[in-house]
Formats: C-alpha cells, structure tokens, sequence
C-alpha cells in the first residue's frame, strides 16, 4: 500500500506514513489495578517515539478504562450518559499523561480534545490535526467523539477516516482475531485476513458495530495486534504481517 502522505526525513522502506494508533487505557495499568503506571506508560511512547522519527506521521487514541469504566457505574445507578462524560475525563487525562512521556522522549506531541477543556487541551480541529501530522507531531486525539453513547473504538475509526490515516491499528492483549477466546478456548482458530463483511457476519469481538461500519463505509484498513510483543510497531509500519488485518 502506498501513500501520498509528506513526511519529513521518512524513511523510503516504511509501509504506512500516517496511521492511527489505537490504546486501550487498560494497557498503561501494568500489574496495577488502576491508574496508570509509569514504566508502562513510558515504554509505550518510548515505542511511539521510534517509529515516529523513521517519519511515520501518528495520531493516537487512548481509552479510559485504566481509570474509569462508564458502565460498572451505570449498574449503581448513575446515568449512562453521565459515566460517558466521566470515560471522556478520563481519556483526557491519558492524553496529557502520554503527551509529556512523548515529549520527555524526544518527539513533538500535542493534546487535541473532542471536548471544551479550554487551558488544558485545544480543541480537536481537523485541518489543524493535519497540520501537525505534516510536521510529524504526534497527535493525541482525547475526549471520545465528543459525544455520550460512543465508544473510543469509534473515535479511534472517526480520526482516522478524518485526517486520512493509510490504516487504523488497535493495539490489544491477544496477537489478532479468533474464531473464540483463545484464553478460555485453546483451539480457536486465529484469522491473519478478515473482510469487515465476514467478521460482522460472523460477530467476532473486533470494534463495536459503529467503528467497524465506518471503517468497512470508507474502506480503510484495520490491524489487529498484541502490542506486548518486541519491535511490534516498527514491524507493522514496515508492513510485515503480524497480527489481523480486517478489510473491506
């Protein structure tokens, strides 16, 4: 796959100039129950900073989960939509935490938030989101969609159909998609190539169903991968097949 995309000082070899990069905030816990551990943290944007001065132009979306999840508050009663303005706080509060790890690694990042957060983030702007690509910033987009009821799988798809990403990766725990669990199912089998078609026919656990129509509307690519193994991001920039890839 190639790309148009400019890219100061790229390397010629590299597979995907822009990408969108998707994290759990589950990731950034370590052995911790909660929150967000620092080694962790650091060796993520550590990874980030690598292929982002081979040239690799990179947005990011971090989830909250590591410090709130919406919906175990909902079953004490609090509203849905409250707890998804609460998730989006917390998606804020990843963003500024990996922005300085970046920074303190060497690579230009900035905080873009789908929310009003006046003197901590800016407002997500597209052209503007592009513009620091181009100048190989890393852009974290915060704040969900910046909308209750959608989750940052679908805001993860939304900013990388927006700013034009060659594809979307969603770093995981488990090195692609299989037909079971392959935890508590040993012999699922994994899939190395899936059309959107057959995993939505199929109702495999790879996005929610908004994310994964989007994706499949605007034919844009999805990568599958458990972010844990060595060197993985700089082999999948490359274009080594490592993990799932999900396609129209």
């Amino acid at each position: 796959m190639s790309s148009v995309h400019e890219a100061s000082q790229a390397d010629p070899n590299i597979h995907y100039r822009r990408i969108l990069l998707k994290l759990s905030g589950e990731i950034l816990m370590g052995e911790q129950s909660f929150g967000i551990n620092t080694e962790r943290l650091n060796y993520f944007a550590k990874n980030i900073a690598a292929i982002s001065k081979l040239g690799v132009q990179i947005g990011l979306v971090i989830g909250g989960g590591n410090i709130f999840r919406g919906f175990a508050l909902e079953k004490s009663g609090i509203n849905r939509v409250t707890g998804d303005h609460m998730g989006m706080l917390a998606t804020v509060m990843n963003a500024l935490a990996m922005k300085d790890a970046l920074i303190a690694a060497n690579v230009p990042a900035i905080t873009m938030s789908a929310i009003d957060m006046q003197g901590i983030a800016p407002a997500y702007n597209r052209q503007k989101a592009i513009e620091y690509l181009q100048k190989n910033h890393v852009v974290i987009f915060a704040g969900g969609t910046g909308n209750p009821l959608f989750t940052t799988d679908t805001a993860a798809c939304l900013r990388g159909i927006e700013t034009e990403a060659d594809i979307v990766m969603k770093a995981t725990k488990v090195d692609g998609i299989y037909s079971d669990d392959p935890l508590l199912h040993p012999d699922a089998e994994k899939y190395t190539r899936i059309s959107y078609d057959e995993a939505l026919q199929k109702k495999l656990k790879v996005m929610d169903l908004t994310a994964m129509c989007l994706m499949r509307e605007h034919n844009k690519p999805l990568r599958i991968f458990d972010i844990n193994e060595k060197n993985i991001l700089q082999r999948l920039i490359y274009g080594e097949d490592e993990g799932t890839l999900v396609y129209k």
